[in-house]
């Protein structure tokens, strides 16, 4: 069985997380400039199983798209011409960088640790990959 990676897209970092083999469990990867998540990923895929990407969507509050969403959707055309093996899901992430500031106060960080933006969109990936391994549960 093939790891999920999800992928907490910005326009300027990206978020990565990934589940274990077992896809019980999702960890935390990287946090990359979103310009170099393709070759970053091919290189992965290269080492690892990958049955499936869990891209966030992100909209607003009314569910309306927000304005980074064309720019996710361009990215998930990009992402399933670069790998069109591997199945895509969007998934809401609404609430992801909320929770992940939340977890960093529960979790004892400093406030200098939590404005590290690179952590942050690290952890939302994280959060979005944990939520959808709960959710999707055989």
């Amino acid at each position: 069985m093939g790891r999920i990676v999800a992928l907490d897209y910005g326009k300027k970092r990206t978020g990565i997380a990934v589940s274990d083999p077992l896809r019980l469990i999702a960890g935390g990867l990287t946090t990359l400039p979103s310009r170099e998540i393709i070759d970053f990923l091919k290189q992965y895929i290269a080492e690892n199983t990958v049955d499936l990407f869990v891209v966030g969507d992100p909209r607003q509050m009314n569910y309306e798209s927000s304005e980074n969403r064309e720019r996710v959707m361009k990215f998930k055309d990009n992402l399933h011409r670069t790998f069109p093996a591997i199945e895509i899901q969007m998934v809401d992430e609404r609430f992801t960088s909320l929770l992940a500031h939340r977890a960093m106060i529960q979790g004892g960080l400093k406030k200098k640790d939590r404005q590290n933006k690179a952590l942050v969109d690290e952890l939302s990936a994280t959060i979005l990959l944990q939520s959808f391994l709960e959710t999707n549960k055989a």
